[in-house]
């Protein structure tokens, strides 16, 4: 007679065509073996399951609890509910079932790809490994760098459907609690069918904003976890995405990858301020052609503006339908180039940039200072590695041009205006956004928007740490 439990398995598995459901008939007893296939080592299976069911041979009243601590497995389960059989089996795990008792075996099979290099946040200098879609060896390659029994790890799971593991990481003596119960509190109320991304649970954590700027930061780098953990934010670890989540995350943080830290400060500190005037010359410099030509061309000078209407003199558009044409453009070569495999994208930007700029200058239908600005302004933008803010830049510019091309100069003050009024607003996780500028803090703007040498950065920033603000003793000179 079958056994209920591996009925309702069968029944719930229907049509699973990796099911595998193996009886076992021992003198006394049948013991069946129930796990995937797909997602199951099959030698795993064999070394800690099925050569160690012949310690019930001969003994026929022994327990399947007890097989618990024979089994060499590196994980054991018993199971109280038929109901978590879903949950384990799912995950790798072999099923012993004997009469009502029910044993999980972790005997996962390794579907993982190696330690890569980082792709989206490359640099010169530092570690060269980053994450992976394995939660348990992103987090192996963070404790690999923070070994410290304060560094806390709490597991959620989410998904009605793909029952998504997820790791809150924080140092428990730095750490602010009100900021770890509202990330709790967060994704506690995340009730989906599935969640497959971390991409997806940023914009369940970024619901209270109604932005274009990210209030979340994305990292594929286990340095960068390591810094933003040691500085007091919480890290959110996703089972299969290699990209780990940041909170909370600071407009300034966004201008300033992790990969700064590897620089000498006097050096880097130059590349800082440049980046800054990178971000608004991306966003306002179209805007502001658009406004000197049609609205204050007498701020330009009469030869350099003579030249530019003998480049307009056939153009047939005006001066705001030829800026989007050619941004609309460049967004669609970005675009392909990013989607493209890399065997295609150089030939792609070199047709995109070169043979079509030069043959719509040639057919009149830009002008070829605008060419320049244009390439000007995605040049600009290619010095930020993050995509969101990429994007926000990109929506920016946008409500830039619309202003400049309704009020000129005037124009472009109010969009700056809203622009400041929209940023200052905002919040992450309860925080200022354009924090450390405002409220400015010497501690935190001398970590981001500038660096300081190793040896003066001796306090974390009181907007993060209440409770532990030294990180390191003041060095003599």
């Amino acid at each position: 007679m079958k056994n209920k439990i591996v009925e309702r398995i069968q029944k719930e598995f229907q049509n699973s065509v990796d099911l595998v459901i193996k009886p076992i008939r021992l003198p006394f007893t049948t013991i069946y073996i129930v796990y995937l296939e797909s997602v199951t080592g099959s030698n795993k299976v064999n070394d800690y399951v099925l050569k160690n069911i012949t310690l019930f041979a001969s003994q026929p009243k022994r327990k399947l609890k007890d097989l618990a601590s024979a089994i060499p497995a590196p994980n054991t389960v018993v199971l109280e509910n038929a109901d978590e059989i879903e949950y384990y089996i799912t995950n790798g795990f072999t099923i012993v079932i004997q009469r009502n008792e029910i044993l999980a075996l972790e005997t996962k099979a390794d579907i993982n790809r190696g330690i890569p290099e980082p792709l989206t946040e490359q640099g010169v200098f530092g570690p060269k490994d980053a994450f992976t879609e394995n939660i348990q060896i992103n987090l192996g390659l963070v404790k690999r760098r923070i070994k410290s029994k304060t560094l806390k790890s709490e597991s959620l799971v989410i998904g009605r459907k793909t029952c998504t593991a997820i790791n809150i990481l924080y140092f428990e003596d730095i750490t602010q609690e009100d900021a770890i119960a509202e990330v709790k509190k967060t994704i506690s109320e995340i009730d989906v069918d599935g969640l497959l991304d971390s991409g997806t649970l940023m914009e369940y954590l970024e619901r209270e904003n109604t932005t274009h700027f990210p209030t979340v930061m994305r990292t594929e780098r286990p340095d960068h976890v390591a810094h933003a953990l040691m500085e007091g934010k919480i890290v959110l670890l996703m089972d299969t995405t290699p990209f780990a989540l940041i909170l909370p995350a600071f407009f300034a943080d966004f201008m300033n990858p992790i990969t700064d830290n590897y620089d000498k400060s006097n050096n880097i500190n130059l590349l800082k301020v440049i980046r800054f005037f990178c971000f608004f010359i991306s966003m306002m410099a179209p805007a502001i052609y658009i406004a000197l030509i049609n609205y204050n061309p007498e701020t330009i000078p009469t030869s350099l503006l003579i030249n530019f209407a003998m480049q307009r003199d056939n153009v047939p558009f005006p001066t705001i339908i030829e800026a989007l044409l050619m941004l609309f453009i460049y967004e669609i070569l970005r675009e392909s180039d990013i989607r493209f495999p890399n065997s295609y994208g150089s030939a792609i930007s070199i047709v995109g940039a070169l043979i079509l700029g030069e043959a719509a200058v040639n057919a009149g239908f830009v002008s070829p200072i605008m060419i320049i600005v244009v390439a000007f302004t995605f040049i600009t933008s290619l010095i930020f590695t993050e995509q969101e803010i990429v994007d926000a830049i990109r929506y920016s510019r946008l409500i830039f041009i619309l202003f400049a091309a309704l009020f000129g100069l005037y124009g472009i003050v109010i969009a700056f205006l809203y622009f400041l009024i929209h940023i200052v607003e905002l919040k992450t996780l309860g925080k200022p956004y354009f924090y450390p500028f405002a409220p400015f803090d010497k501690v935190y703007f001398m970590k981001g928007p500038l660096k300081a040498e190793a040896w003066k950065d001796i306090k974390r920033s009181s907007m993060l740490t209440k409770k532990n603000k030294i990180r390191q003793k003041r060095v003599k000179k």
